[in-house]
């Protein structure tokens, strides 16, 4: 059974940082496609960040780029999404999603098969 694990959330200052982590579980031969969402109350979820695995490429939302990075390690079958200078507007639950079709829309959520159960991130001013 596939399964994905997020971690790291918290509370943070303003400027801060957190890294948030994206465990993924069995798979047979990985998902093509792992991307972060989030969603802050009252708002659609919305895409934040996505990774090809088998290759590392990523793909950012203008309003991160600069500020978070996504990362990955294979021997642990995690994605790690390295948040820095923390807006409050970044406040929201942050989910990870994955699935395994290589082409498509990335912050289309309905093209993702997976989701973790989400981490809340909160950031104040």
């Amino acid at each position: 059974q596939v399964q994905l694990v997020e971690s790291g959330g918290g509370s943070v200052q303003a400027g801060g940082s957190l890294r948030l982590s994206c465990a993924t579980s069995g798979y047979t031969n990985g998902p093509e496609r792992v991307a972060w969402f989030r969603q802050a109350p009252g708002k659609e979820r919305e895409g934040v960040a996505g990774i090809r695995p088998p290759s590392g490429s990523t793909y950012y939302r203008d309003s991160v780029k600069g500020r978070f990075t996504l990362s990955q390690d294979n021997a642990k079958n995690t994605v790690y999404l390295q948040m820095n200078s923390l807006k409050p507007e970044d406040t929201a639950m942050y989910y990870c999603a994955a699935t395994t079709v290589y082409a498509g829309t990335w912050f289309a959520t309905s093209e993702y098969e997976v989701w973790g159960q989400g981490t809340q991130v909160t950031v104040s001013s």
